[in-house]
């Protein structure tokens, strides 16, 4: 039991030192934990994900390639459209387009660009920009669940692949689509009439004084005069087809070749060679260069979310793995009586964890080890979001600085910023939502 805690407290610490230190360093710590954790504890080390690990390369290569291209301003600019052609309708409009553009992407970072775009249209069309800001941002993460090509949907799939249970990507996207798509619409909902009016708010009529600020209120914001090329429109088209060529064959087994074992190539395979051959289509197509490629801010997040993964994985499975036996006599039986209390568990660890794939990583063999069985963790995947808690991802930082108005913030005390109640209620709703539908599909 000692032994146990020492180990907890050692697992807890290198966590918290990497989100301190911030990038990388949660995958550099990681591995200090495992070296930790092997050579001066015993423990025998698990496997490093590999596989996931490779998905994820492979995804946000293909996605930063995309991104080069100009796919992304397209993206951006056809939102806009939309957006600005129904004004009155931001807040539940906003929060559906950044949920659908990561959902397309497979990563929440393309949402900074339609920011100042969503607060634009707020401003003008009278409606306080924290209404659409908050949610927007919000959506924009629960989306990651629900893309076939995000990092924490291909882990899962890597994760039940392993524990030998046939959960496909397929099945994976009709518990979690339906599930953050309600979600979002009840965080919009309540979103839609939240905080004073403009025109009501004492605080910005008293700034609305300062002719400065006034001038950068007057200040237009669009991207509709961006011109889109050809190539750019061509690298969308050719992104959505190897995410369709996945949910294809992921749909429909019998068009897999099969293995020197006689059965079907894996999907976490599969994921990795389409994306990596339509991120040459694209390439190709917009005459990319690969220092660019290489250089982009996708292809930068997605490389840190690589070795956050390679650490802090490795460390937590292993740990795990070295006290299986004790978590299981100890927590066991709770969690076996009340499932629900291990969505609780996953909020908490994803509350720090800067990373829905890092967080499962963490949470989803602990589960196994517990006795879960594979579709409740299903059920309770969107529990993976809780990052919105402390407002300090980056998602949420640019919605700030991006509100001009300065309606959308972190309060006094801390926790009291804009995030917090459209957080709890759109990831609530879903994982509620999922847990729900799980039980009736397996």
């Amino acid at each position: 039991m000692l032994m146990f805690w020492i180990q907890f407290v050692l697992v807890l610490g290198a966590v918290l030192i990497g989100i301190r230190r911030g990038g990388v360093s949660l995958g550099l710590i990681g591995g200090l934990g495992v070296s930790l954790l092997v050579l001066g504890f015993r423990s025998a080390p698990s496997e490093p994900p590999i596989a996931v690990m490779l998905i994820i390369l492979a995804v946000v290569t293909a996605s930063a390639t995309l991104q080069v291209a100009g796919g992304l301003d397209y993206l951006v600019q056809l939102t806009e459209r939309m957006l600005r052609a129904h004004p009155k309708y931001v807040t539940i409009l906003a929060p559906l387009s950044t949920f659908l553009l990561t959902v397309c992407c497979g990563t929440g970072h393309a949402v900074y660009a339609l920011l100042p775009v969503i607060s634009d249209v707020a401003l003008k069309t009278g409606i306080r920009p924290e209404r659409p800001m908050a949610i927007s941002s919000v959506a924009s993460q629960m989306g990651i669940t629900a893309s076939p090509v995000a990092a924490a949907v291909t882990f899962f799939l890597g994760f039940a692949a392993k524990a030998g249970y046939p959960v496909t990507l397929v099945d994976i996207i009709m518990v979690t689509m339906p599930a953050g798509v309600l979600g979002v619409l009840a965080a919009a909902a309540w979103s839609f009439n939240r905080g004073k009016d403009l025109d009501k708010d004492q605080e910005f009529q008293a700034r609305l004084e300062d002719p400065d600020f006034r001038n950068t209120l007057n200040a237009n914001v669009t991207t509709l005069d961006q011109k889109i090329s050809t190539t750019a429109k061509l690298s969308v088209l050719l992104f959505f087809a190897g995410v369709g060529s996945i949910i294809l064959l992921a749909s429909f087994p019998e068009l897999l070749p099969l293995d020197h074992k006689g059965k079907a190539v894996a999907m976490t395979t599969v994921v990795q060679f389409v994306m990596l051959a339509f991120g040459a289509f694209i390439m190709f197509a917009g005459n990319v260069k690969a220092k660019d490629i290489a250089h982009s801010s996708v292809f930068t997040a997605g490389m840190i979310a690589v070795v956050s993964i390679f650490g802090i994985a490795w460390m937590s499975d292993t740990f795990i793995s070295a006290n299986k036996g004790y978590l299981i006599e100890t927590i066991g039986t709770m969690v076996k009586t009340a499932p629900w209390t291990f969505a609780i568990a996953t909020f908490c660890i994803s509350a720090f964890v800067k990373s829905q794939a890092a967080t499962l990583a963490i949470t989803l063999p602990l589960g196994l080890a517990l006795g879960l069985p594979v579709p409740l963790l299903l059920g309770l995947m969107p529990a993976s979001y809780a990052y919105f808690f402390f407002a300090f991802y980056p998602s949420d930082l640019a919605a700030i600085n991006m509100d001009r108005t300065g309606t959308t913030r972190i309060g006094k005390y801390l926790l009291n910023h804009s995030f917090m109640i459209p957080g709890l209620i759109g990831v609530s709703t879903s994982t509620v939502i999922a847990y729900i539908i799980s039980r009736f599909m397996f």
